[in-house]
């Protein structure tokens, strides 16, 4: 079920009505097989689906406008300026890039300071010694201080917006906004399998395309496979933030979620809204994890409205 909505979903992102229709015929017959090959598949398809945004959409090009590196806990850390304004600091999500905001970020630079952030070990960011949602907080804590910015604004996706929640708890003199897309912080706001299914990731299981797409990035290409098992179990330790946490939260929050999440309960959108107090929650019909590469310039209008509405 969880498979076969995933590709119902992504269908929309390609508009191939055949693709999707030949993809499902493939899982119907791999119903039976082993999770290895379904854990293949899937991750597939959430590789083509963040690479492929909707057609006639001005984007960036990842890797262009002079991207800088900046040493922090002795790793290089890449990241990509545009535009001027109060800094908006934009987290992507798991074994994803800046590429992810492609397609935003033409509209946002033209209203803030936008720094698109490889985290540590994705993109062309070197990997840290290990990875938690903290370590990421952390680095990005730290870059905050070594660039000198005296506040921010933070837009994070899935694992971005773990990591933003987390900056605006832990900063709060520096986070002065944030908006969390597709965020969650505990086991319980997973669906049903979905858990099980990261559970199964090894790097056997990893597609071949991602891992040819990691290494074009990657200045450690020899360590794909630590990196896939550091994030996995990054993404299996429970809980992310305890919601007794989340009532620290002092920065203006919105909480942005599609009706149509393929990963995570409705509910936990609505959970996370009622314990950060003075947040505002934002649910997108039609529309699954992460938005901004689905309909950029439905999420353009929202992050401008809530960043600049006083």
């Amino acid at each position: 079920m969880y498979l076969s909505h995933l590709v119902r979903s992504i269908s929309v992102i390609f508009d191939t009505h055949a693709l999707a229709t030949n993809i499902l015929k493939r899982v119907h017959v791999l119903k039976q097989a082993k999770m290895k090959k379904i854990s293949i598949i899937l991750q597939t398809l959430l590789f083509l689906f963040l690479l492929n945004p909707v057609n006639g959409q001005e984007k960036i090009q990842y890797g262009s406008n002079n991207g800088n590196y900046i040493l922090i806990c002795n790793t290089r850390i890449y990241y990509e300026e545009y535009g001027k304004g109060i800094p908006l600091l934009l987290l992507h999500g798991g074994f994803g890039s800046i590429e992810y905001y492609s397609m935003v970020i033409p509209e946002l630079s033209k209203h803030f300071r936008v720094i698109a952030i490889d985290s540590p070990g994705h993109g062309r960011s070197e990997q840290a010694d290990s990875m938690s949602y903290q370590l990421i907080a952390d680095y990005i804590s730290e870059m905050i201080d070594v660039m000198r910015l005296d506040s921010v604004y933070v837009l994070g996706c899935s694992d971005g917006s773990i990591v933003a929640l987390i900056l605006a708890i832990d900063r709060p003199e520096k986070v002065k906004r944030i908006i969390s897309d597709g965020g969650i912080v505990d086991a319980d706001g997973y669906k049903q399998g979905v858990i099980e299914e990261m559970e199964s990731i090894t790097p056997e299981t990893m597609s071949k395309s991602w891992v040819k797409e990691y290494k074009s990035k990657s200045p450690q290409k020899d360590q794909w496979e630590k990196f896939v098992i550091d994030t996995k179990k990054m993404w299996v330790d429970f809980p992310y933030i305890p919601y007794s946490k989340l009532g620290e939260i002092k920065s203006r929050t919105l909480i942005v979620m599609g009706d149509r999440d393929q990963s995570i309960r409705l509910e936990h959108g609505i959970k996370l809204y009622r314990a950060i107090k003075g947040s505002a929650f934002c649910v997108l019909p039609n529309l699954g994890h992460c938005i901004c590469n689905k309909d950029p310039d439905l999420m353009n209008k929202i992050v401008i409205d809530f960043l600049t509405n006083k």
